[in-house]
């Protein structure tokens, strides 16, 4: 048995070439996303930064913490509470207590980092930054900055007025500083959440211990614990939680195309070995033997491909970290790690993905009859197997019926990433099941009218493609999943970028919006000047936090808007409401939305605020779920300490709106802020995914299409391979080499364009379950195809399918005719 395996891998190396090269390519990606997630699940030790050289930081509460029959849940508060006063006075009897603050300072005139982070200076000994350059502010104008982008004795101008530079402390890689004096930083930040003070930790604990009960949430930080009094100490974390999530959904897609096209392509080569087996038969090989045959082939193949992929997956996912590290997906810290289980995950799957996609075709091969080896008809029967009716109907069916229940139960999880990466797969894997039902009608369809056109180069590729129906479907499987891969991801993400931009524009009705600097907020003298415009009736508010505990056991934070004035709020903004009226919006209620356990109009809920307080609210009003970025509203007297962040102005009766738009912008000139019309906002606050979002689904993509593009190549090359007779038999009948060429690539373009007219089925399948359940949630958008990209796609297919398939038969045609059609497979 093995020397007749080694005999046969010898002989037909070109199609077991092509099983190896799809293989081992699939069990390096594999490999190559196994590193990548192996490496998102931990995160180094961070050390401190800002307090590396202070004994003991105490910190505010900043986390809320609920009791539930299931243990404590927590959430990060989204304002942290200052310190108890009664904290800090018996903080003062044990030594010098330092007030930390952190504000945004940003410089104006494209001079410096433009983004600035300020602080008290007598923090700042403990980062330590020391003096390199001048000496410390002693004036509310004078700052002291990292760095050397500004020299003692610059003026600067900034949101904060124009400052004078006393004095530079070299920078210590985390953030771009500017300190000021402690007076000043109290006056623009009166908020301190934490301060460090010079005492022993088990004194500064006690005192804690003495001066709240229970601590009152309060923490005392010595150590490394120290780094959590830093600026997003939990950062690190957060983004391997996004990455995890990445390289999770890449390492799912590249299986689920891995296993895809591997099963096809072993499929295919056992399918074009049918005469070899039928000679086998006739010698007096059984039907057990040839099965054996089969996977001791595969077996071998397998084992060689998945340790050669093994190999290449450890070089590429060096190259993989640098690009996601290079996009801003990862910490620059991100590395690969020595981790071996992704390799041994990768090379058992892979050997598992090679037998299992030869176990159906070692069955078919062992029923294949003696007679078989006498056909000279290259007509496929029975293409389509009991099994394979079964699983593509299984899958259809399936597909449909959670599609159904997603429907009827929870329209909005279609929406959710998660579910619109995976759910694809279904159909593909049933439309590639069942392609055989279509592909000789579909290609038929295609070459209907170049049959009829003058000369045999159409109906001779339209009877090629609709004889050998195994051949065909094989060839356009990959191009299947790449198209239908790139229609429904993209069309997806397009689809929802469209639906949030429809629901801004639908919501709001504004003449213009004002908007504070990222992490700032308008003061009340800005609001002010903003009230005094002519003409301009404003709706200020707060972006904030609400906290709820569903089901008693899960707390849910929701972001949530506080307005100052609700008849405002109705005068700038169309709400998509349910139930209830804007205007009914008082301190003691809230606006809810229907994703809410709660949402019954009359009904009270109880809530924690954003600084953990926690409220009984009365539900105003209810708005629909839409896409799941409505979120909550409440007044400004439940998100106490929350800044301004935002102004929708609406038009008095008769007033000019190039006037009204000109004193806004000079309003909020001091502050840094931006004015924009109502739909000038509504397309900037949807104006798509981030470029980390686009990054990562670019990944996801490109992993996949690289992979199903090689795969057209490899598939197309066994193909034309063993059509190295038909060719030659064409030839003797007097046709040259020329119109063989032709013929080869027409036949190429009718099943990649087969392969794509099938995964733009798919597609559309699926952006239809994504356009159905936008209208079940009130959502007024339309499934959006991205045409662009599944035609560059398709095009690709066709070019890589055209030359995959033009350049072997060309060096085909360079055989003698004689010799060439005196072979047999």
């Amino acid at each position: 048995m093995l020397t007749l395996t080694l005999c046969t891998l010898r002989a037909r190396w070109v199609s077991f070439v092509g099983s190896f090269v799809a293989l081992a390519l699939g069990v390096a990606l594999l490999t190559l996303t196994g590193l990548a997630l192996a490496a998102s699940l931990d995160a180094p030790d961070r050390v401190p930064e800002r307090f590396a050289a202070a004994p003991v930081v105490v910190r505010g509460q900043d986390t809320l913490r609920v009791p539930t029959p299931s243990g404590e849940r927590t959430e990060e508060l989204a304002r942290p509470r200052a310190l108890p006063g009664a904290v800090v006075a018996r903080l003062e009897r044990l030594g010098t207590v330092v007030e930390d603050r952190s504000f945004p300072v940003r410089v104006r005139g494209g001079h410096g980092p433009g983004e600035l982070v300020g602080h008290p200076w007598s923090t700042a000994a403990f980062a330590p930054y020391r003096i390199d350059a001048g000496r410390a502010p002693r004036t509310a104008d004078e700052v002291v900055v990292t760095g050397g982008w500004a020299a003692p004795g610059e003026r600067v101008r900034t949101d904060r007025g124009t400052l004078r530079v006393a004095g530079t402390v070299q920078g210590l890689g985390f953030e771009d500083a500017v300190f000021f004096t402690d007076g000043r930083a109290a006056e623009l930040a009166p908020l301190s959440v934490q301060s460090a003070i010079d005492a022993e930790a088990s004194a500064v604990r006690e005192a804690v211990r003495d001066a709240v009960p229970g601590s009152a949430g309060v923490r005392v930080l010595t150590g490394d614990e120290r780094r959590y009094a830093d600026a997003d100490p939990n950062r690190d974390a957060e983004a391997l939680t996004a990455l995890n999530a990445l390289f999770g959904t890449a390492g799912g897609v590249t299986a689920f195309v891995s296993v895809f096209v591997v099963a096809s392509t072993f499929a295919f080569a056992v399918a074009q070995r049918r005469r070899e087996f039928g000679l086998l038969r006739t010698a007096g090989a059984t039907p057990g033997q040839l099965r054996r045959a089969v996977v001791a082939e595969a077996a071998l193949v397998g084992v060689l491909a998945s340790g050669t992929g093994c190999v290449l997956g450890a070089y590429g996912a060096p190259p993989l970290v640098s690009w996601v590290v290079g996009e801003g997906l990862a910490p620059a810290w991100f590395r690969v790690g020595g981790h071996t289980w992704p390799f041994h995950l990768a090379f058992w799957a892979g050997l598992l993905v090679a037998l299992c996609g030869v176990v159906a075709a070692s069955w078919r091969a062992g029923r294949t009859a003696p007679v078989e080896a006498l056909r000279e008809a290259s007509v496929d029967t029975g293409a389509m197997t009991r099994g394979r009716w079964l699983f593509g109907a299984a899958l259809l069916l399936t597909a449909l019926v959670t599609l159904v229940l997603a429907l009827a139960d929870d329209p909005g999880d279609l929406l959710h990433r998660k579910t619109y990466v995976t759910r694809p797969m279904l159909l593909i894997a049933a439309a590639a099941l069942l392609a055989p039902v279509a592909v000789r009608p579909l290609t038929r369809l295609l070459t209907w009218l170049p049959a009829r056109l003058p000369g045999a180069r159409g109906l001779l590729a339209r009877e090629n493609a609709a004889a050998g129906v195994r051949r065909t479907a094989a060839l356009a499987a990959p191009v299947l999943v790449t198209v239908a891969l790139t229609g429904s991801l993209l069309g997806a993400v397009a689809t929802l970028d469209g639906a949030k931009a429809a629901e801004a524009r639908e919501r709001t009705t504004a003449a213009f919006v004002a908007t504070a600097p990222p992490g700032a907020g308008f003061d009340a003298a800005a609001v002010e000047r903003l009230r005094a415009v002519p003409g301009a009736r404003i709706s200020p508010s707060a972006s904030s936090t609400v906290y709820v505990l569903e089901d008693g056991v899960a707390l849910i934070r929701s972001d949530a808007r506080a307005v100052a004035d609700p008849g405002a709020l109705a005068a700038t903004t169309r709400l998509p409401l349910a139930q209830g009226r804007v205007t009914a919006l008082d301190d003691h209620s809230i606006i809810v939305n229907e994703e809410w356990e709660e949402h019954t109009v009359g009904r009270s809920v109880r809530v924690r605020l954003g600084d953990g307080t926690a409220r009984t609210l009365r539900i105003a009003a209810v708005m629909r779920t839409g896409t799941g970025d409505n979120g909550v509203y409440v007044t400004a007297a439940n998100a106490a300490g929350a800044p301004v962040d935002r102004v929708d102005v609406a038009l008095a009766d008769g007033a000019d709106a190039d006037t009204v738009a000109a004193g806004l912008r000079e309003a909020v000139a001091a502050s840094g802020g931006r004015v924009a019309s109502g739909d000038e906002w509504a397309a900037a606050a949807s104006s798509g995914p981030g470029s980390a979002t686009r990054a990562g689904l670019l990944l996801v993509l490109g992993i996949a299409l690289l992979y199903t593009g090689i795969s057209v190549v490899n598939t197309l090359l066994m193909a034309t391979s063993d059509r190295v007779r038909d060719l030659a038999v064409l030839r003797l009948a007097g046709a040259t080499d020329g119109q063989l060429l032709r013929l080869v690539a027409v036949e190429s373009l009718t099943v990649a364009a087969a392969g794509a007219l099938l995964g733009l089925v798919v597609a559309g399948l699926d952006l239809a379950g994504t356009g159905a359940a936008l209208g079940l949630l009130s959502v007024p958008a339309a499934p959006v195809m991205p045409w662009a990209a599944v035609g560059t796609a398709a095009g690709a297919c066709a070019v890589l399918a055209v030359v995959a398939s033009v350049v072997p038969a060309s060096l085909a045609l360079r055989r003698r005719a004689v010799a060439a059609a005196g072979l047999r497979g």
